[in-house]
């Protein structure tokens, strides 16, 4: 069986000067992230739906239009306040289909499993990932079991991979944002990088600072219900808030402008954040989601994301608009303006 030489093919395209080794910033999410994916995968294997940039493929099957993702959890620790690595798989496999505009239909799961790691803490997480399947509305289908030499996993990492059902008229896309287009958020930010960071630190609060890991397609339905023109929605995961809005804004080549004091932040989570020294707008979530809407329907989709559990803290926190087209820009609590880019290292490592 031969083997394919690669030593006169193209050399790599990450500036193998400035990064000899992959750092823990090339999975954060930010700079580095984009770097990696861009340069290196993404457009090495280029293809229309790859193209997209989007967090799952829109691909037609016949006269049915399929959202298509995969997703691989290596959170650290495995079980934290609010959730585990089971739920957690789910939910984000679940919400990234969610925000392709597709209604979650089928899930896998592979399971690479550590020797050594409790039986009855894998039945927890088989015991959370049915529960959280079964909340989600979606059936785990097919799925691998693999299990490494003792300190080669770390306890259990979980690859999904996810199928969604698009209905007709919808089209969501990174680059879908248009002038005037409003900009919402779910609720508060900041919680689920934050459980896990007190987690981790030893941090004790008044009171316990829980993940926000949820599935986002019954909020999301419900939006749609609102109004049919929903332009774009991110799950603002990994480098969080800050980071996916400059994705949009860079894929649709429109500026973008925040205010400070509309942005949904719990008070703990602040007051931790401030300790920590994080800034809240890169740290990561699992259960909220950002949404592109035109300003005519802004306000009534707004009120139907506030009678659904998961939108009751939702808020109207910007716009598109055409001046910086590509720069994210937020007006501040003090008046001033700056500008948000994209976190240029690894903030918190390990997060999902």
């Amino acid at each position: 069986m031969s083997t394919a030489d690669f030593s006169n093919g193209p050399a790599c395209p990450i500036p193998i000067a400035n990064y000899p080794n992959v750092l823990m910033a090339h999975g954060g999410g930010g700079k580095l992230s984009h770097q990696l994916i861009g340069m290196m995968i993404a457009e090495h294997f280029d293809n229309p739906a790859l193209r997209q940039l989007h967090d799952g493929a829109v691909i037609t099957a016949g006269q049915t239009q399929l959202a298509f993702s995969t997703d691989s959890y290596v959170i650290s620790p495995i079980f934290f306040p609010g959730g585990n690595i089971g739920e957690l798989s789910v939910y984000g496999t679940v919400n990234d289909l969610t925000m392709c505009g597709s209604v979650p239909k089928f899930i896998s799961a592979g399971f690479i499993i550590e020797e050594g790691l409790p039986m009855e803490q894998l039945w927890r997480i088989v015991q959370a990932m049915k529960a959280a399947a079964d909340r989600a509305g979606v059936q785990i289908v097919t799925g691998d079991t693999k299990v490494v030499d003792r300190g080669k996993g770390d306890g259990i990492f979980i690859n999904t991979a996810g199928i969604g059902i698009i209905p007709s008229g919808r089209a969501i896309s990174p680059s879908g944002a248009q002038p005037g287009d409003r900009i919402i958020v779910s609720g508060e930010i900041a919680q689920h990088g934050i459980a896990i960071m007190s987690v981790r630190e030893g941090l004790e609060f008044e009171t316990t600072i829980l993940s926000d890991c949820a599935p986002l397609n019954g909020l999301v339905e419900a939006m749609y219900a609102a109004s049919p023109e929903l332009h774009v929605m991110r799950d603002p995961t990994r480098g969080g808030v800050a980071s996916a809005l400059n994705e949009i804004a860079e894929s649709s080549q429109c500026g973008i402008r925040i205010v400070e004091q509309d942005i949904p932040i719990n008070a703990e989570v602040r007051g931790a954040c401030e300790l920590l020294g994080f800034d809240p707008l890169y740290v990561a979530n699992e259960g909220k989601l950002l949404a592109f809407v035109p300003a005519k329907d802004a306000d009534a989709v707004l009120a139907a994301m506030r009678v659904h559990p998961l939108g009751k803290d939702a808020a109207i926190i910007g716009e598109v608009i055409t001046d910086h087209p590509g720069t994210v820009v937020m007006k501040t609590s003090i008046g001033s303006s700056r500008v948000v880019d994209m976190l240029s290292g690894e903030q918190l490592p390990r997060i999902c």
